[in-house]
């Protein structure tokens, strides 16, 4: 049986709301309705705007599914009706729109992958920032954070994306005419998500990632269809880098050419071989590409022993038009013998266009000593005295055979030696041990002997092949050698930054750890990271220490053999001895930027402790002040005014006014007591200075206690064991209860009852803790704000300005904690806030005493 084949997916994305996607989306459905196609409209918003319900002109509606969801009644897309009446296109509006709870899929773009695998073809729209990917970016662009969202995969996967274009100012204007949003909600829109700046920006991010999906979909054509020759359809641009100072030069020139053209980009290729032996160090790769990024390129490394064959081929693969390669800088004889890589890249490239960029140091080939030399100058040396000695020895043993061994035995002989000289001094000690082993072979042992003539033709041949094949081989034993020696040198400088890896993640920002894994690395006996104090006077600062090592720049401290590098204008790291190489010296750079890097996250994290500390100073002093300005100064008005209408001997008082005024006096006196006593309570708590004297205390006694005096207080139903007690400070406690009775108090309607119960329990632990729950019948807290009423100056809701400053919960939860307890808030199951108190209880013996 034939499997269903998967409809077709056409959308249409907008860079923002009231761009035109509904309508292109209804103007594609009539148009193929009038073709003939089954079309039905699933769902489409028209946000009451009459336009666009008049263009779903004659297009067949599937009615939508109503839900019942928390008391209100929604519309929703109507998935399974779609599905039982199987048109050959649907509408669906809004891909990136979320479900109603009970739905068949959380997310509308299910429903569309649903209608997809049914084989059913479906037109739908979304806007940019929509997108999964973008959606941090679109952000960042308009302060607003998208909670719908559709995955990048499902638009990509999209056989048809067409973007609604509009230009800013045409959106704007849409917008000012009313044809996006209600009247009323025009000038602020306008005002912030419309803003000029923010649709530009939306409008590049549209335009950019259709078009890198349209590279994608131009990839596949190519790959589908084996195309392997290069469409310049844009400015593509690889530069090859060799690691040299002429690297920047090249990136620089490759920056200029892509900015000529818009959209042009370019990449920097460094080619390494598969032996992982080219001479270039990780730190100089990591500054090519921080170069590479700054100039507005990318930076890529691709393995491959034929330089100009794997700059082609990744031109290729990424369908650039133009390659860039530095001048050479072999000398001419080089190039003679044997094509650079700039020529065998110009030879092969075909219709790519190459460039080769002349710079400072072309035609300059590196000089000798510009490289760690493998072998010292006494191997060197030795090579030439055993390139010496050596022939003219085996030569005269072999004389003493009185010729008995044969040509082939003291030709083979000869060339034994001239391999173990290579092997000690290199290849030039090499080539004078053949061309002297030659000679001898010539003079002793090819007729005529003692002569340097030779009659037999194919002697001679024999000599000039030995000759050549000894210089050979002993260019191949060479070059072996010091192959093997860059390699073991490379593996010992990974096998150090593996351990210097380690450690560091072990260490975490410690730099002594970091000192000691250095130490053990370079064979030194003591290491430290000294900070110059010039601005302080001469001498030096330890920052980190172990070991043997010197304690200041100055007085002798630092002393021949030890090595030092700077970390950064005022630090450096000194090692007493160990580093003698310049690959160890490579090695050294590395822990001096794990150095640097760990200071740097030091400095950080202290900085972000003290902004912290500063921006809770900050907010506890606008608190204040706010709480100055009012609180404070409110009843302090409300007294003064009272005062002063009782000395006012013009007015006549009645005994009533005067009662009233009294109260109004002594009201206003409580508030400011109550004020002044939670900002005390409050510095205290944050000083630490909180004095807890527990002892064991009566639950029932101290609830009614602290709830006597409270205004309301005939409203708080109290149910508490009168056996059950708690270890807690006595004072404290009836402070802590006030405070959260007068906070139920504020929140609960007038009429509705507040309960107060207590009860015994057993934590996990095995320790007896006593509970008292405090629920009230208020509007109750969101989920997110259980925490934040317990923090200092929060006053959630709507809660008059003289009802303080919102210091009352923060208070208790401090002198709790002080008591050795803990306050939490939870929800009460019939509505409202329900605070739960738990303090500890009493041992036995402490209950009898």
């Amino acid at each position: 049986m034939k499997a269903k084949e998967r409809g077709r997916l056409r959308v249409y994305l907008g860079a923002a709301p009231g761009v035109g996607k509904t309508f292109a989306m209804l103007d594609e459905g009539n148009r193929r309705g009038a073709r003939g196609t089954d079309v039905v409209v699933g769902y489409v918003e028209t946000h009451q705007r009459p336009h666009t319900a008049a263009a779903i002109g004659d297009l067949e509606v599937v009615p939508r599914r109503t839900v019942d969801h928390r008391g209100t009644v929604q519309e929703e897309f109507d998935l399974d009706a779609v599905l039982a009446r199987r048109p050959a296109v649907v509408l669906v509006d809004e891909l990136a729109h979320t479900n109603v709870v009970g739905s068949r899929h959380a997310k509308r773009w299910q429903d569309v992958e649903a209608l997809r695998d049914a084989g059913i073809e479906v037109v739908t729209t979304v806007n940019i920032q929509h997108l999964e990917s973008l959606n941090d970016v679109t952000e960042a662009i308009t302060g607003v954070r998208q909670r719908e969202t559709v995955p990048d995969d499902v638009v990509r996967s999209a056989d048809q994306i067409e973007l609604v274009d509009m230009s800013p100012q045409s959106l704007r204007r849409r917008m000012a005419h009313g044809n996006v949003y209600a009247p009323a909600k025009v000038d602020a829109a306008l005002a912030h998500y419309f803003r000029e700046g923010n649709l530009t920006a939306l409008r590049e991010l549209a335009l950019l990632w259709l078009a890198d999906r349209v590279d994608e979909g131009l990839e596949r054509y190519r790959e589908q269809h084996e195309i392997t020759g290069t469409w310049a359809t844009r400015e593509r641009i690889v530069v090859a880098v060799s690691g040299g100072p002429e690297s920047v030069t090249l990136m620089r020139r490759a920056s200029r050419i892509a900015s000529r053209r818009s959209g042009g980009e370019w990449q920097a290729l460094f080619v390494s071989r598969h032996d992982g032996l080219r001479g270039v160090s990780p730190e100089e790769l990591a500054l090519m590409r921080e170069k590479a990024e700054e100039l507005g390129g990318t930076f890529h490394t691709v393995v491959g022993d034929d330089a100009a064959e794997a700059i082609l081929a990744f031109a290729r693969a990424e369908n650039a038009n133009q390659v860039i390669i530095g001048a050479s800088r072999r000398s001419r004889t080089s190039s003679l013998l044997r094509p650079g890589i700039g020529e065998r890249v110009v030879s092969a490239a075909g219709e790519i266009d190459v460039h080769i960029v002349t710079h400072a140091l072309a035609a300059q080939p590196k000089r000798a000593g510009d490289a760690d030399p493998v072998l010292g100058a006494g191997r060197r040396l030795g090579g030439f005295v055993l390139a010496l000695v050596a022939p003219a020895l085996v030569t005269g043993g072999l004389h003493l055979t009185g010729g008995q061994a044969g040509l082939e035995v003291e030709s083979m002989a000869l060339m034994a030696v001239v391999v173990g000289t290579a092997l000690v001094g290199g290849l030039l000690p090499a080539v004078a041990a053949a061309l002297w082993s030659g000679l001898l072979l010539n003079f002793f042992f090819t007729p005529p002997l003692y002569n340097l003539s030779i009659n037999a033709p194919g002697n001679a041949v024999a000599v000039v092949l030995f000759v050549l094949v000894g210089i050979a081989v002993a260019s191949v034993v060479d070059h072996s050698a010091r192959l093997a020696s860059t390699a073991r040198r490379a593996r010992g400088e990974a096998d150090a930054l593996t351990v210097l890896s380690h450690s560091l993640l072990n260490s975490s920002d410690d730099l002594t750890g970091l000192l000691t894994s250095a130490c053990q690395v370079f064979s030194a006996s003591g290491g430290v990271i000294l900070r110059r104090t010039a601005h302080e006077g001469p001498g030096s600062t330890v920052v980190a220490q172990v070991g043997d090592a010197p304690s200041d720049f100055c007085g002798g401290d630092i002393r021949n053999g030890d090595s030092s590098i700077a970390i950064d204008d005022e630090t450096t790291l000194v090692l007493r001895g160990g580093v003698q190489t310049a690959s160890e010296r490579r090695l050294l750079n590395a822990y001096a930027a794990y150095a640097k890097v760990i200071g740097e996250r030091q400095l950080a994290a202290r900085a972000e402790v003290d902004r912290l500390r500063l921006t809770e100073v900050d907010r506890t002093r606008t608190a204040l002040l706010a709480a100055v300005s009012h609180d404070l100064r409110s009843p302090l008005a409300a007294v003064k005014a009272s005062v002063a209408t009782l000395r006012n001997d013009e007015l006549d008082l009645s005994s009533t006014d005067r009662a009233d005024l009294l109260e109004n006096i002594e009201s206003s006196t409580d508030r400011l007591t109550a004020l002044v006593a939670n900002l005390l309570d409050m510095s205290r708590i944050h000083t630490g200075a909180v004095s807890v004297r527990p002892e064991v205390v009566s639950l029932d006694h101290s609830v009614r206690s602290a709830l006597a005096p409270l205004p309301g207080q005939e409203r708080i139903r109290v149910t508490i064991d009168p056996e059950l007690v708690a270890l807690a400070d006595p004072g404290l406690l009836e402070r802590v209860i006030a405070n959260i009775a007068e906070n139920s108090l504020k929140y609960t309607p007038e009429g509705a009852a507040i309960s107060v119960d207590g009860t015994a329990i057993d934590d996990r632990s095995g320790l007896s803790r006593a509970v008292i729950r405090v629920s009230d019948r208020g509007p109750g807290v969101g989920e997110q704000d259980h925490q934040k009423i317990f923090a200092p100056f929060q006053r959630l809701g709507d809660v008059p300005a003289e009802d303080g400053v919102g210091l009352g919960l923060a208070v208790a939860r401090g002198l709790t904690e002080a008591m050795g307890g803990t306050i939490t808030s939870e929800d009460t199951p019939a509505g409202g806030l329900t605070f739960v108190l738990e303090l500890p209880r009493p041992g036995p013996e402490e209950e009898v005493a």
